[in-house]
């Protein structure tokens, strides 16, 4: 199939976004704006050597432009211009639902409010959703490289909005800050109302995915590459019906796989784990929705049928409502039948 052909296809896929942070978002055209805007001075003198920098060879070097970037966010307005500009760039590539990561912790330890943070993206989410008639769930996460203490913290300001925070999430340095690190304040979590989920086996290892599962009580696993590592984890994975969020380009730029054609999407999907794919921080590594599928269509050579099942998969693996998960599903299956009758 011509490159042309397949972008086509996969820009028509009604799509599910589950594994975004917002943070990751960021474009540097829109750092440099907000950062004028708020008097800032960035450690780079151009857009063009912003962009130079997103060339990374782990998770931590990431991580610390990932947070440098953030220091310009500082208004409320500077939330809102940030999400909107993802939920504008995804509803051109019909992308339906959104799970959104944000990361207070990135903001609340410069001394921004929890509310300005929080109210900032809301409102971008609720405007997408009136005009783009884009469905989203938002889920908190907790920064494994800081204390459960500084977690608890942070549950604690998010209780004033928990009727609109769906979930809670583990993000950040994963290698050295296990997801048992977090136990309480998972647990404490839950017993709020919160769904859980946590980002494990990405760089770190297989028991990490154990112990998300086991220790943190976890739904859904963000990564979880590494769980091939582990047939009986692989048949706990299928078994118990837990969805993966992985994040192809993300994992190629981290060099968590040296390149896309080594992707285990196609094997975890021949083994029937509900494997998904998604954008991770799609300013820095590259790709958003679209890009991801087709990177990975191509390098790993999928047929419509694999294709179909990613989409799928997203859906079964999101947090809609059992009616409207199966509304779209049946688009998703209509759309390929349409395709390919």
């Amino acid at each position: 199939m011509e490159s042309s052909e397949l972008y086509k296809i996969i820009q028509g896929i009604p799509k599910a976004e589950l594994h975004l942070h917002i943070e990751g978002s960021f474009e540097p055209e829109l750092m440099f704006k907000i950062a004028e805007r708020n008097n800032i001075t960035l450690a780079y003198d151009s857009i063009e050597s912003l962009k130079k920098a997103y060339l990374f060879n782990n998770l931590q070097e990431f991580l610390d432009i990932y947070y440098a970037g953030a220091q310009v966010l500082i208004h409320e307005q500077d939330f809102f211009d940030l999400t909107w500009a993802y939920l504008t760039k995804v509803h051109s590539q019909n992308v339906v639902h959104v799970e959104v990561f944000f990361d207070p912790q990135t903001h609340t330890n410069r001394g921004i409010a929890f509310e300005v943070v929080f109210n900032g993206i809301y409102k971008a989410l609720e405007k997408a959703n009136k005009e783009f008639n884009i469905s989203y769930k938002l889920i908190m996460s907790y920064l494994r490289h800081l204390s459960e203490e500084a977690a608890f913290k942070t549950l604690e300001a998010s209780l004033p909005f928990k009727h609109l925070i769906d979930g809670v999430g583990l993000d950040s340095s994963e290698m050295g800050n296990p997801p048992s690190k977090f136990v309480n304040v998972f647990k404490a979590s839950a017993e709020h109302g919160y769904k859980l989920v946590a980002h494990a086996g990405e760089e770190g290892p297989v028991e990490y995915i154990w112990e998300a599962l086991d220790v943190l009580k976890v739904i859904r696993i963000d990564h979880g590459n590494r769980c091939l590592d582990d047939e009986k984890l692989v048949r706990r994975l299928v078994e118990e019906k837990i969805p993966l969020t992985l994040c192809p380009t993300s994992n190629v730029a981290l060099k968590v796989i040296q390149k896309m054609e080594e992707h285990p999407v196609a094997k975890m999907l021949k083994k029937g784990i509900i494997a998904t794919i998604h954008s991770d921080d799609p300013a820095y590594f590259g790709g958003y929705m679209n890009e991801n599928y087709f990177e990975t269509t191509k390098a790993l050579n999928l047929n419509k049928d694999q294709l179909m099942k990613l989409a799928i998969n997203a859906f079964k693996a999101s947090w809609l409502h059992t009616d409207t998960k199966q509304k779209r599903i049946t688009e998703v299956r209509d759309y390929f039948n349409s395709l390919f009758s």
